[in-house]
């Protein structure tokens, strides 16, 4: 122990060389993703799938985060980052690390996927391998379908190089006029109301063992380049070339200067719309040298590095489209959430519906079986676990059943992302309508789901609903409902504090825990926390509750520091954390010294982890997994061991400093012991995946992890799933 001490105070725990950057971590998530599209133990579509989301993440990565950092470049901003490195230089090392995998995605996909896609008889098809039945039904389909809703535009001193949208498809065309032998340069845009993909009917289908393909089409662009001379006629159509952009998306809201918040957020939705500067330029690599030059220099703040050359189709994110195909066999086996056991009556099996529940969601058993919701949750603090755990039979039966009870006075609640069709937001209505006081903050300035949340702010606001559009320079990203109910002449309580967004259909798909409680400092905290969002309360303590940005940073370094104080005098440390993000680097110092101490620390972190393991002298006694699979991981879970006396707390902030300094955060200490036993479980599965989880290395690589000779495979989600369906 002495030793650790002298290695502490010889180590400077801030050097750059401790730190791993935070684009380049979050690049290797998502080749953790690619790796999902390209295993062969994953079902075929959900192999496309995959290969979308890591196209999809990219695009987004472009639009925030490189552009970003190309605005800093251009403002001469030169701060270094935690691991010593300029705007400029991540810059050139993000395009270093991420060319040769969009080239091994592209390849992958051409070389692989669409080899074995046709071996299950769905077929993706080139024009050039249509034959003369097929071409004539497309040409007819781009008469009737395609001709009417595209504009060429043409690029010449009387029409100067059009605005290309962000995430826009498009063909770059050269034409030659036949008078003049001039050639002539023009923009086909690939409408986006149209199927990326065109479908072949049946019978003109290709067959195999005499039996029609289960879907056979081709991309739209290879439709329109095929018929341009019905876009030109009168021209020789010389080439044609597609390409992609990519444009700055990020929203930027000059809060203090913004009367009112809505406004601003619809202006700068309208900017977004119409586009910021390109900064990526996506083409084939067949394209020749003159085409991409016109493109560049119609895109002047476009430079050569910002150009990705790929093999194939561009635009892969619209792969999604095959996870509607009905072919059960090519996907996940379906996973029907279950209730949680204590809201099973005794008559009903765990993996199968409640006979009894309205389809109002207004009550979970019926009078005969006995409890309401409220009762079961005056019992003991009820743990969900989603998508484990059904998010409608529970958490949006909290919400509706207390729209409809008629002893239930106030629901206050927090919407950061929700559905398009949300049923909570109608059940908030429903009960502004019953009388019920009824505030919900909405936080406009969740990225890409602004528009949706303004929609459901005005709706909300026509209903009665008192709506707040969070605080200024704060996201509020915190998951928390609080319902006020008389009950006997008293008012009591009832919370949800969560990790994940009330969104029914995301709920489905993201790995979320939540408390659900009427433990009195619990509804005392909320009630607080919903003064300090609605009003000007400057609540500095809270009884139980963690809240960033007021005491969560403090209050999670001082319980880091607790684990060193134990093993310096001579007892033993332990901290598992389980979150989305790794980056804040007060924190990052602290669990080094930790495990400088002796702590033994397990990270589940599932994307971006600045923290560097297995440093010797340094962090030693810390270890880092990312688990990626079918669902994704988005629970935040965190264990100290605290000498026995063992403390867990769930919430809804990551370890970064966006999460610590400048969003509305909460974190929840649990406090039954059966569901603190049912979280370290959670984490003791996660930590024993050898089928999803990958170990993060000292020089910043992923591997996998593969179970030992004679082991058998275990995925952690697999086992919740299947614990789930037998409890």
């Amino acid at each position: 122990m002495a030793q650790s001490k002298k290695t502490a105070t010889a180590v400077n725990l801030s050097d750059p060389q401790y730190y791993f950057n935070r684009e380049l971590s979050w690049l290797e998530f998502n080749n953790r993703v690619l790796h999902e599209a390209t295993d062969s133990r994953t079902p075929l579509l959900e192999r496309l799938k995959f290969m979308s989301i890591f196209s999809s993440n990219l695009d987004e990565f472009f639009m925030v985060r490189v552009a970003g950092l190309k605005r800093q470049v251009e403002e001469g901003v030169n701060k270094l980052t935690s691991d010593g490195r300029t705007p400029g230089e991540q810059l050139e090392a993000i395009s270093q690390k991420l060319r040769p995998m969009v080239i091994s995605q592209h390849q992958h996909f051409e070389k692989v996927l669409r080899i074995q896609l046709k071996e299950a008889n769905i077929h993706i098809l080139d024009y050039m391998d249509l034959n003369q039945e097929q071409r004539t039904y497309l040409q007819n389909y781009f008469e009737e379908q395609i001709f009417p809703v595209v504009t060429p535009l043409a690029v010449d001193p009387s029409h100067p190089f059009p605005h290309i949208s962000n995430l826009s498809l498009n063909l770059a065309v050269v034409v030659q006029d036949p008078d003049t032998r001039e050639e002539l340069f023009a923009r086909v845009k690939v409408p986006k109301v149209l199927p990326r993909f065109i479908p072949l009917p049946t019978e003109l289908r290709p067959s195999q063992e005499g039996k029609s393909a289960i879907w056979a089409g081709i991309p739209i662009e290879q439709a329109i380049a095929h018929n341009l001379q019905y876009l030109f006629p009168g021209m020789n159509i010389q080439e044609y070339h597609p390409f992609r952009i990519t444009r700055n998306a990020d929203l930027s809201v000059e809060e203090d200067e913004a009367d009112d918040l809505l406004l601003a957020i619809e202006e700068g939705l309208r900017k977004r719309r119409l586009g910021g500067s390109a900064v990526r330029l996506e083409v084939q690599s067949t394209t020749p040298e003159a085409v991409l030059e016109q493109l560049i220099s119609g895109m002047e703040e476009l430079e050569d590095s910002d150009v990705y050359e790929v093999d194939g189709l561009l635009g892969l994110g619209d792969l999604i489209s095959f996870m509607d195909l009905s072919v059960p066999q090519l996907k996940d086996p379906i996973w029907t959430p279950v209730m949680p056991p204590r809201l099973i009556s005794p008559i009903v099996s765990a993996s199968q519906p409640i006979p009894s529940i309205r389809n109002d969601g207004s009550r979970l058993f019926s009078e005969e079986e006995g409890e309401d919701f409220f009762s079961l949750i005056r019992k003991s603090d009820l743990l969900v676990h989603h998508p484990y755990h059904s998010f409608v039979g529970t958490v949006q039966r909290f919400i509706t059943q207390a729209a409809d009870d008629p002893d239930v006075l106030a629901i206050k609640m927090t919407l950061y992302r929700t559905s398009g069709d949300s049923p909570i937001v109608n059940a908030l209505i429903k009960a502004a309508e019953n009388g019920k006081q009824v505030a919900v903050l909405v936080e406009l300035k969740a990225r890409f789901d602004e528009e949706n949340n303004i929609v459901w702010a005005r709706k909300l606001e026509e209903a009665g609903v008192h709506v707040v559009y969070g605080l200024i320079k704060l996201k509020t990203h915190t998951k928390v409902v609080l319902v006020v109910r008389k009950e006997n002449k008293k008012i009591r309580r009832y919370v949800h504090i969560g990790t994940g967004n009330y969104n029914p259909k995301t709920a489905r798909l993201y790995t979320d825990v939540g408390i659900l409680s009427c433990r009195d400092d619990l509804g005392a905290d909320l009630t607080d926390l919903f003064n300090y969002l609605t009003g000007y309360s400057r609540q500095r303590s809270y009884r139980k509750l963690l809240v960033a940005p007021v005491n969560l940073r403090d209050r999670t370094i001082a319980m880091i520091r607790r684990e060193i104080d134990r093993c310096s005098n001579g007892g033993t440390g332990r901290i598992v954390a389980k979150m989305n993000s790794l980056v804040d680097p007060k924190i990052i110092t602290t669990l080094y010294e930790a495990s400088q101490a002796g702590v033994q620390i397990d990270l589940i972190v599932r994307g971006i982890c600045c923290l560097r393991p297995g440093v010797p002298g340094v962090s030693d006694n810390i270890r880092v997994i990312s688990i990626v699979g079918r669902y994704l991981e988005h629970s935040r879970i965190f264990y100290f061991q605290n000498q026995g006396q063992e403390e867990v707390y769930i919430g809804s902030a990551d370890w970064m400093p966006r999460n610590l300094d400048r969003r509305v955060e909460a974190v929840v200490p649990v406090e039954d012991p059966d569901i603190i036993k049912d979280l370290q479980e959670i984490l003791g599965i996660m930590l024993a995946d050898n089928r999803q989880a990958w170990e993060l290395q000292s020089d910043g690589n992923y591997i996998q992890r593969q179970p030992g000779k004679g082991n058998k495979e275990e995925g952690s989600q697999q086992i919740l799933m299947e614990m789930a369906g037998l409890s």
